[in-house]
C-alpha cells in the first residue's frame, strides 16, 4: 500500500471511528481508486494501530435515583479516609446462600 492510500486510510477511520472494514474499503474505492478487501484495511489498521474494541457497558442512572445521589454524596462528602475503609463495597462480599443443612 502507498503512503497516499495510508494516509486516506487513517484520514477515513478518525473521520467516524465507527465504520467496518467493507465500508471503509468501499469508501476507499469510491474516493481514491484503491481497491482494497476489507481483510488487508484490518491488517493495515492494525499496522498503525487501530484496534477494534467494544464499548464498555454504562449503568444508567435514572431521574429518581440522580434526585437520591446527590444528597447522599453531599452527607458523605467530608469523610475520611479511615471512615470509607470500614465500608463493605458489593465486590468485597463474601457470604453463603446455602445453611449447612442446604436450605436456602
Amino acid at each position: 500500500m502507498t503512503g497516499q492510500g495510508q494516509r486516506m486510510l487513517k484520514r477515513t477511520v478518525r473521520r467516524s471511528r465507527q465504520l467496518s472494514a467493507e465500508s471503509i474499503a468501499k469508501d476507499l474505492q469510491t474516493w481514491c481508486g484503491l481497491q482494497m478487501s476489507p481483510t488487508t484495511v484490518c491488517r493495515e489498521l492494525h499496522g498503525m494501530c487501530f484496534h477494534g474494541r467494544a464499548a464498555a457497558s454504562k449503568l444508567y442512572i435514572t431521574k429518581c435515583n440522580a434526585k437520591r445521589r446527590m444528597p447522599w454524596c453531599k452527607a458523605h462528602r467530608h469523610w475520611t479516609l479511615e471512615q470509607w475503609r470500614r465500608v463493605l463495597w458489593s465486590d468485597q462480599s463474601h457470604f453463603s446462600v446455602w445453611q449447612s443443612d442446604g436450605r436456602v
